[in-house]
């Protein structure tokens, strides 16, 4: 049976399925499916902005779906530990996350220039990779608009694409590692991500503030939560549209 609540949502907004999917960003035929076929599921993210839109409850749309408070009880339990600035977490705290990963070894930043001074995460970032762990870095593209606005935002303009240079030339050895791939992205991003296997640590970007000064909430991921895993799909996203570099020479633009 077709999904006659969501259907009707649907026609009683006046909205036709062309205009619901041009708000959410996905194709007419994937709205069509969620209506259509029972089993078609949207990602969660996209039940949040469907029901937003045509102020509905998740529960309503998707029945078999957890009521809101059941996903904040599990969201409040992938919470380990908040920190009102990365200047205050523990210095070990990085490479305690990054000493346990077998499946995911993840860097999203802009520069993270500081973690490539540690000699520490750089002997791990070895191990992991002599162990077979994927390792993959996420630097912002120092030539990008994002990273020329993010130097602005911080108060330190073109020193933020300076920082993203250095952090390669410091990463220079590692490039030649298996299993180990650098990329480069032109992402705005609202988080620096630090992601091993089931936990990560976000690290906030705020307006005017460096992020040295920002939050780090440190994330586990659990069964039912969902915190963790819309940090995980970001994580992912930016991977995917990211260009892939073999050298500290690369971010020029040569092909890589």
């Amino acid at each position: 049976m077709a999904n006659e609540r969501l259907r009707g949502a649907i026609v009683e907004s006046g909205l036709k399925l062309e205009q619901v999917a041009a708000r959410i960003g996905v194709s007419p035929k994937t709205v069509d499916r969620w209506v259509s076929e029972p089993n078609r599921k949207p990602y969660r993210r996209f039940q949040y902005a469907v029901a937003s839109m045509l102020q509905r409850e998740v529960s309503y749309l998707w029945p078999d779906e957890r009521t809101s408070e059941e996903v904040t009880a599990s969201s409040d339990s992938e919470v380990m530990k908040l920190y009102p600035h990365r200047s205050v977490v523990p210095p070990d705290t990085w490479t305690k996350l990054y000493a346990d990963a077998t499946t995911h070894f993840d860097v999203l930043v802009y520069s993270g220039f500081w973690l490539t001074e540690d000699a520490r995460f750089h002997r791990l970032v070895r191990e992991k990779s002599a162990a077979g762990v994927p390792v993959r870095f996420m630097l912002g593209d120092p030539d990008s608009a994002a990273v020329a606005v993010r130097g602005s935002d911080e108060g330190i303009g073109t020193a933020m694409a300076g920082k993203i240079r250095n952090a390669l030339m410091n990463y220079a050895p590692l490039f030649q590692l298996p299993n180990v791939e650098f990329r480069l992205h032109d992402t705005t991003l609202y988080n620096s991500i630090y992601r091993a296997d089931n936990q990560l640590l976000a690290n906030g970007h705020v307006y005017g503030v460096g992020a040295y000064m920002a939050p780090v909430l440190h994330l586990q991921r659990i069964p039912g939560g969902e915190l963790f895993d819309t940090y995980t799909e970001s994580v992912e996203r930016v991977w995917e549209a990211a260009r892939r570099i073999t050298s500290p020479a690369d971010h020029k633009g040569a092909p890589a």
